[in-house]
């Protein structure tokens, strides 16, 4: 299949990241095996279905814990024992000594970390607690973030490594929201569930800082489904949970639940 092939069943943005997966499986090819950054699951998806064009190529994904959302991938040829090779992981525990953490949340710790120039794909799932936060990062910056990481949001933290079978799993928290919407258009659920009018998601959705199951989309009359997982820059993101009917009036009735 040409590289034209290829790109026509992805989003133009995304070109860049399948020229990466496409080497790291033509190198797989000639006997050179690749860990890489963490992949959100829109990367995993690609890169999963690049390497399912070859034959002598195999794909393991890891983030640390069984239903991570961010994952580290082994693409390496198919004689190679991925299950024994360092999936490059390491789990760090914050917390603080004399000061409370119950209201941090995911974003402070996500600016957290980004503060100290790391980038986004060396960091894995973060899992928020009352007492702490526990996060996966990648094993070569670790040493990094021990040494530097020592504030969140003006609460001065401490920075330890754990082993990974201590991670301390949250689950995903959502707020239910009950909608009654004209049609399942992207633009408009977004705009109901942000409580934003319609021309100002508009004006995002066509930039390009929406996307659906982490795929960029700018059209904003895209239909959603039960189960999409929809993101505003700057707003956050939230999840089509049910479809649930209409109305006498003829509106849809969906229930959203919104990331905290």
């Amino acid at each position: 299949m040409s590289t034209d092939q290829i790109y026509s069943h992805f989003h133009p943005d995304e070109h860049r990241f399948v020229d990466k997966a496409a080497e790291w499986v033509a190198r797989a090819e000639q006997h050179e095996a690749k860990l890489t950054d963490f992949l959100d699951p829109r990367q995993a998806f690609i890169l999963t279905t690049l390497v399912n064009r070859s034959m002598d190529v195999q794909l393991l994904l890891n983030g640390g814990h069984p239903s991570a959302e961010r994952r580290r991938a082994w693409v390496a040829p198919d004689y190679r024992v991925l299950e024994s090779e360092d999936p490059g992981i390491t789990l760090l525990s914050i917390t603080s000594p004399d000061e409370k953490l119950e209201d941090l949340d995911h974003g402070d710790y996500m600016g957290a970390i980004l503060s100290l120039g790391i980038k986004r794909e060396k960091v894995g799932d973060i899992h928020v607690r009352p007492d702490g936060c526990h996060i996966l990062v990648a094993s070569e910056i670790a040493d990094y973030f021990r040494l530097n990481l020592s504030q969140v949001h003006r609460v001065h933290v401490m920075t330890e490594v754990l082993p990974l079978e201590r991670l301390q799993f949250t689950e995903v928290k959502l707020e239910e929201l009950q909608l009654s919407v004209a049609s399942l258009r992207l633009d408009g659920i977004v705009s109901d569930v942000y409580r934003l009018s319609r021309a100002k998601v508009l004006v995002p959705i066509k930039a390009g800082r929406c996307k659906v199951n982490w795929k960029q989309e700018e059209d904003p009359s895209k239909p959603l489904r039960e189960g999409d997982v929809v993101s505003l820059q700057g707003a956050g993101r939230f999840k089509v949970l049910e479809i649930e009917g209409v109305t006498k009036k003829g509106r849809t009735r969906v229930k959203i639940g919104k990331y905290s």
